[in-house]
C-alpha cells in the first residue's frame, strides 16, 4: 500500500461525512432506553446465523441463506425513507454504518419497509485509518473501554429486536490507524490490546443478543492475524479492500484461516493504490474504469464459495466534492455508471435511460498555465439515449489546500463542442471536472490534473532579498516578514489574526517601478493599499484594491520610493494575512 497515512485519509474523511457523529457516536449517545422506548423494539427480530464448517460456511437469515449485496450508507438516516425504494431496486439487501445512535433508528425503520437489512457499526478510536478522532493507549486506557463497551452494549440492547438488523461491526480501521498513534516499538501491543478488547466487546454482544453475528473490520488483510490471535469469538472476518480486492482470497487462503469473511469497503483503487501523473498527484480512475472495479469486485467476492459471505461496496453518497466524486454512486444525486454496474451486479431493475459515456477529456495545453489564463478542453463523450448533454466544469483545491470543495470554473461552452475555461488563479496543482448531465438523473465525470504557476514579469525584482518588517507575523511557525522576500514560494510571511496588518520591504534607496506582485496564501485580502514612503514612516497610497481574490495578484502600475508596503484593509478569512511573496519589479 502506498501513501497509507495520507492518501487513505481522504477516503477516511468521506467515511466520517457519511457516519455523521459515527466517530464519536460512544461519547455522544444520547439516550438508548429512550430510543427503545420510541419504537425499536415494536417488532419481531430476524435471527441471523453463521452456518456450515470449514470451506462452506453461509449466512442465513431466519434459516433461509443470505449473501451480502451491500452499499456502505452514506445520506442522514433522515433521508433514508427517501432512497430506500432506489436501493431495493438496485437489488440491495443490505446497509453499512460506521455508527449507530438514536438516529440509527430511521434507517432501521426504512430498511424494514423495503425488506432492506442493516449491518450496524461502532467506532473506536483510532477509526477511518489515519487515526481519525484521537488516539487511545489499549494497554492501559481503562475508562476509554468501559464506557465505550458500556455504551455499545446499550444500542445492541436497544436495536436488538429491530426485524432489520443483520449484525453489528465493532471498530473500523484501527488496528491500520493506531500505526499512527504508536512507533514500532510499540504499535503491536496497542494492536494486540485493541483486538483483545474487541472480542471483550463481542463476547459482551454475545450475552445480550444471541441472534446477530459480530464482526469487525479493519484495512486489509495485514489485520487479520491480530484478531486471529485475540478476537476468537468474532463470528466472521471483515476487511476494506479496492484496488486488491480480488488478493483477499488468496491471503485467506495463505493465513490458514477458519472463519469466513465478508467485505465492508470495495470499490474503485483509492488515491494510496493509483500511479501519480505528470503533476504528481494520484492519476483519478475513468468513470468506465470505475464501474468495471465495482464488477470485479463483486465477481471476486462470488467466486470465493462458501467463505466470502458478501460485500457492502463503497459508496451510496451523495456528496459531489473531491471525495464523491472519487467514490460516490449518486454525487450530487446524479446516478453514474457505477450505479449502474452495482445494480446489475446485484439483480436489480434495468433501467432504460443510462449515463453519458466520457471517453476522453483533453486539456489542449501543455505545461503549467498561468492564473487567470484561458484554456480549452475537449471532451470526447457519447450518450446511447441520444439525450441533450450539460457540460458542467468544476475546479478543487485538495491538493493546495485540503478542501474538498468543488468550485465552479468560470467558462463557455462553445459551438464546436469545446469549453473554454479560465484558469484558477491560486498557485499550485488544481483537479478539473467535467460534469456531463443528460438532463435524466444521469452524470458521467471526468477529471485532470493542471499546475497554475505565476505570470512572467518582465525587469528586476528590487525586494527579492531584501530587509522586510510588518506589523506581526505568527513567530511560532516561523512566518517572519522575510519569508515573503526570499523568492521561494514554498515560505511565507503570515501576519496574526487581526485586521490592518501590513507588510514593507525597504529597496535601499529611491527607485522608479513598474510592477508590484503578491502571491497570497489562503489567507489573502480582499481590500488593500499599495503604498511607498521615503523613510518608512509617511506612505503614500498609489493603488486601491476593493475586490481581491486572492492567488497571485501581478499590478502594473508607476510607483517610486525607498520603501513600498502592502496595507491589508479587508481579510477574506477569519486568520490573518499571508503572502508566499512579495515582489516589486523595475
Amino acid at each position: 500500500m502506498r501513501g497509507p497515512l495520507t492518501r487513505r485519509a481522504r477516503r477516511a474523511a468521506a467515511i466520517a461525512t457519511a457516519a455523521l457523529c459515527a466517530a464519536a457516536a460512544w461519547t455522544v449517545a444520547l439516550n438508548p432506553a429512550q430510543a427503545e422506548e420510541d419504537g425499536a423494539g415494536a417488532a419481531q427480530a430476524s435471527k441471523v446465523e453463521v452456518t456450515g464448517s470449514q470451506g462452506d460456511w453461509q449466512l442465513t437469515v431466519d434459516g433461509q441463506p443470505f449473501t451480502v449485496k451491500g452499499l456502505t450508507w452514506g445520506p442522514s438516516p433522515a433521508e433514508a425513507a427517501g432512497y430506500m425504494p432506489e436501493l431495493a431496486a438496485m437489488g440491495v439487501n443490505t446497509l453499512r454504518t460506521w455508527g449507530t445512535d438514536d438516529s440509527s433508528l430511521a434507517l432501521l425503520d426504512a430498511a424494514e419497509a423495503h425488506d432492506v437489512k442493516v449491518m450496524l457499526g461502532f467506532w473506536l478510536l483510532p477509526g477511518g485509518g489515519p487515526g481519525s478522532g484521537g488516539c487511545i493507549d489499549y494497554t492501559s486506557d481503562d475508562a476509554y473501554k468501559s464506557e465505550a463497551l458500556a455504551d455499545i452494549v446499550g444500542w445492541v440492547e436497544t436495536y436488538r429486536d429491530h426485524p432489520a438488523v443483520l449484525m453489528w461491526n465493532v471498530g473500523n480501521e484501527s488496528v491500520l490507524g493506531l500505526q499512527n498513534c504508536y512507533g514500532p516499538d510499540e504499535v503491536d501491543a496497542q494492536r494486540n490490546a485493541y483486538t483483545a478488547f474487541v472480542n471483550d466487546v463481542a463476547v459482551a454482544i454475545h450475552a445480550v443478543d444471541a441472534d446477530h453475528p459480530v464482526t469487525s473490520t479493519d484495512a486489509w488483510t495485514g489485520a487479520w492475524p491480530y484478531y486471529e490471535a485475540n478476537s476468537p469469538d468474532l463470528d466472521l472476518l471483515a476487511v476494506n479492500a479496492y484496488g486488491d480486492v480480488c488478493g483477499v482470497q488468496d491471503d485467506w487462503a495463505a493465513g490458514g484461516y477458519d472463519r469466513p469473511y465478508i467485505i465492508t469497503e470495495a470499490g474503485p483503487a483509492g488515491e494510496w493504490e493509483v500511479p501519480d501523473d505528470a503533476n504528481g498527484v494520484p492519476d483519478e480512475p475513468s468513470d468506465v474504469e470505475k464501474a468495471e472495479a465495482y464488477t470485479q469486485a463483486w465477481e471476486c467476492v462470488t467466486e470465493h464459495e462458501g467463505v466470502a459471505l458478501g460485500a457492502t461496496l463503497f459508496h451510496f453518497g451523495t456528496e459531489g466534492d473531491f471525495g464523491g466524486v472519487w467514490f460516490n454512486l449518486i454525487p450530487g444525486d446524479n446516478r453514474r455508471l457505477s450505479y449502474y454496474s452495482v445494480a446489475e451486479a446485484y439483480g436489480g431493475t434495468a433501467q432504460a435511460n443510462t449515463p453519458p459515456v466520457i471517453h476522453d477529456l483533453d486539456l489542449v495545453f501543455s505545461g503549467p498555465i498561468v492564473g487567470g489564463e484561458e484554456f480549452t478542453v475537449t471532451v470526447d463523450v457519447t450518450d446511447s439515449d441520444g439525450d441533450a448533454l450539460e457540460f458542467i466544469p468544476m475546479v478543487n483545491s485538495a491538493y493546495i489546500n485540503g478542501s474538498w470543495d468543488m468550485l465552479l470554473a468560470d467558462y463557455t461552452v462553445n459551438g464546436d463542442g469545446t469549453i473554454t475555461i479560465t484558469a484558477p488563479e491560486i498557485l499550485g496543482v488544481w483537479k478539473l471536472y467535467v460534469w456531463v448531465e443528460d438532463g435524466n438523473g444521469n452524470v458521467g465525470v471526468e477529471s485532470r490534473s493542471l499546475t497554475v504557476t505565476l505570470p512572467d514579469v518582465e525587469g528586476e525584482n528590487l525586494a527579492l532579498g531584501r530587509p522586510a518588517e510588518a506589523s506581526t507575523f505568527q513567530e511560532w511557525g516561523g512566518h517572519t516578514p522575510a519569508m515573503a522576500t526570499d523568492g521561494d514560494l514554498a515560505t511565507r510571511w503570515a501576519s496574526e489574526w487581526g485586521d490592518d496588518q501590513w507588510l514593507s520591504v525597504d529597496l535601499g534607496r529611491t527607485t522608479d517601478f513598474g510592477t508590484v506582485q503578491l502571491v497570497w496564501e489562503t489567507a489573502y485580502a480582499t481590500g488593500y493599499e499599495i503604498q511607498v514612503s521615503e523613510d518608512g514612516d509617511q506612505w503614500s497610497t498609489i493603488h486601491t484594491v476593493t475586490d481581491g481574490n486572492g492567488g497571485a495578484d501581478t499590478i502594473a502600475l508607476a510607483g517610486s520610493g525607498r520603501y513600498v508596503r502592502v496595507l491589508c484593509t479587508q481579510r477574506a478569512t477569519e486568520w490573518g494575512v499571508s503572502l508566499f511573496e512579495f515582489g516589486v519589479y523595475a
